[in-house]
């Protein structure tokens, strides 16, 4: 038995962020002192270093994703990397280990857990499985410095990677890149992403432009221009010289066209931000046989894609389709694709004790990329 793995090394409690009254105003996290869990049989105790905040985890906090109320005092996040540090009884070196290794660096993704028995998981779509454990929300989360996590479910971290920029890979950069794989767009072909600047946005721009040969048409804020379009985006509209009525949808879909061969229109739309607005946009951006991917979490949960008319939708053969994250093939994919210097996270590193300042700046729209929590840092 490695040393490590002897719960006598382990502390008897350590410190969390936790939720204590989601959905009330203003927004509130606490840092606190909880026990330290011991895993179960099947299950890996991770000591974690870095943890991503993802717009989802202020839909959690806030209440506003369309699931049942957070709990009180829930353990937010869902972006962790750490290292293992202790086994359940019986699961090392068993089958039930995989290859884990005490000291192996590790992710906690948005699924904290599936059952692998039912036909979503069959199809590998591990986020529709009728038994889902989502990280943050139905079992404690990342913003911790410990935490359980099945030891078949963790994603293994590529050695080289930094674990502040892996953290955000393992929900945002997964989403896009799933994403991107069911759009159907191929290389060569125009993609538009609105949000280009943003945490999930960014990061699709990357794996689109620079690990799949997408040309790309970002639309976000004027001041994040240069941003974008160094992270390779050839063509960037900025949605601020657009007027929010029937004209500017018009005038925006004219120059989104005109900007692709002949044209023709986009082969997708992948929708980074939950706007209701932004969907309207999005299906008039098409050409024949795209597809619109719905990414962005809106908080009217009442409001239908305008603009997606029957006839229109026949008329151009045009998809619409939902990807919510993406399943574990995927993210060992994705990772690989940052250790390779493909795509990057751009983040800012903050401590324990700055997560709701950044739950209000992310409410305000006002962060470029990705924050990342050191939960050595309090």
């Amino acid at each position: 038995m490695h040393p490590l793995q002897k719960t006598a090394h382990l502390p008897k409690t350590h410190k969390a962020i936790v939720y204590p009254w989601p959905g009330s105003t203003p927004l509130k996290t606490a840092i606190t002192t909880i026990p330290t869990p011991r895993p179960s049989p099947g299950e890996v105790l991770v000591r974690l270093t870095h943890s991503g905040v993802c717009s989802s985890d202020l839909g959690i906090l806030t209440n506003s994703v369309g699931f049942p109320p957070t709990p009180e005092n829930q353990v937010g996040g869902h972006e962790g990397v750490g290292h293992v540090v202790a086994f359940g009884d019986n699961t090392a070196d068993t089958p039930l280990a995989g290859n884990l290794k005490i000291g192996d660096r590790v992710g906690i993704k948005w699924v904290s857990a599936i059952c692998g028995c039912c036909m979503p998981c069959l199809s590998g779509r591990d986020a529709l499985c009728e038994k889902v454990k989502v990280s943050g929300y139905v079992t404690p989360g990342t913003f911790q410095e410990y935490v359980i996590a099945p030891a078949t479910y963790v994603t293994p971290i590529p050695e080289g990677l930094e674990s502040e920029i892996a953290a955000p890979m393992l929900c945002g950069g997964l989403t896009v890149y799933s994403a991107l794989r069911k759009s159907g767009a191929q290389a060569g072909d125009f993609v538009v992403i609105p949000g280009a600047g943003g945490g999930l946005g960014h990061l699709a721009v990357q794996i689109a432009a620079r690990g799949m040969g997408l040309r790309v048409i970002g639309i976000d804020a004027g001041p994040k221009e240069e941003f974008v379009k160094s992270l390779g985006a050839e063509v960037f509209f900025d949605i601020t010289k657009y007027s929010q009525d029937a004209e500017g949808l018009v005038k925006l879909a004219e120059d989104v066209k005109a900007a692709t061969p002949r044209g023709a229109g986009a082969a997708s739309v992948i929708v980074c931000v939950g706007s209701t607005a932004v969907y309207a946009q999005a299906i008039h951006f098409l050409g024949f046989g795209g597809s619109l991917v719905c990414v962005g979490l809106t908080k009217d949960l009442t409001v239908p894609i305008g603009g997606a008319f029957p006839n229109l939708m026949i008329a151009q053969e045009l998809r619409i389709l939902g990807s919510a994250v993406g399943n574990r093939k995927e993210a060992i994919e994705v990772l690989e694709m940052a250790a390779r210097g493909v795509v990057k996270t751009h983040v800012t590193v903050e401590p324990m004790s700055k997560l709701t300042e950044v739950f209000e700046k992310l409410s305000k729209g006002q962060l470029h990329g990705r924050v990342v929590i050191d939960l050595c840092k309090e």
